[in-house]
């Protein structure tokens, strides 16, 4: 067997790694930030937080922002905290929507 042949499974493992954080993030926003945020397709009121497509798409929201954003208080947005892995998925799945709007 060759170097690379098994070198392969290495160099695929951080792409599932990332698909399997971008799920978890998914899961994550579906159970605590949907009630707020106006799903695609919703009209936006007043009430409702932005759908996360607008989130996404504003210049300058990269990585550090959303995680910066994740670790500060927002008011009105509830005060519930996400644990730290948490957090570090629901990046994950943001700015997999952010690649996939591109």
């Amino acid at each position: 067997m060759t170097l690379a042949a098994l070198c392969l499974p290495l160099a695929s493992a951080p792409a599932r790694a990332d698909a399997a954080a971008v799920k978890r993030g998914q899961a994550v926003v579906d159970d605590w930030c949907r009630d707020c945020h106006v799903r695609e397709g919703d009209k936006l009121t007043a009430d409702m937080a932005p759908p996360y497509s607008m989130i996404v798409s504003i210049e300058g929201r990269d990585r550090a922002w959303f995680e910066a954003f994740l670790e500060a208080d927002h008011f009105p947005m509830t005060t519930f905290r996400l644990f730290d892995h948490e957090k570090a998925d629901v990046v994950e799945w943001l700015l997999d929507l952010q690649k996939r709007q591109k």
